[in-house]
């Protein structure tokens, strides 16, 4: 299974940046495709998760309303649009994939088996 992220670069706070993660060796219809961020000394938090097969989607309340997770299944990739940025969001972005089991929240890093290399974003103010 690979999973490659990419889109990450330097942005000013308001402006907004795509990121994409290509999905390959894994069957992603039982799959539950996440974005998490680390900031430098910091554990790695929850963003925002989309069950492929539904399309049902959940976000983390500090970009909810602000960023879009979405999936082309023609191309196996889910992409993490972001908009009215903020220097809180630096960090390097990475992208996840759990197998999907019924009761699980799937928004703990250690529910997912199978990680991106991770693409950096830097918010100036």
């Amino acid at each position: 299974v690979q999973l490659q992220a990419s889109g990450g670069g330097l942005v000013q706070a308001g402006d907004s940046l795509s990121l994409s993660c290509a999905a390959s060796g894994v069957t992603l219809p039982n799959y539950v495709m996440g974005w998490f961020r680390q900031a430098p000394g910091k554990e790695r938090v929850f963003v925002a998760r989309i069950r492929w097969s539904s399309g049902t989607t959940y976000y983390a309340d500090s970009v909810k309303g602000r960023f879009t997770i979405s999936r082309d299944s023609a191309k196996n990739t889910v992409y993490l649009q972001m908009n009215s940025l903020r220097p809180e969001d630096t960090a390097v972005y990475y992208c996840g994939a759990a197998f999907y089991t019924l009761y699980r929240s799937f928004v703990s890093s250690n529910q997912y088996t199978y990680w991106g290399q991770g693409t950096k974003v830097t918010v100036s103010s």
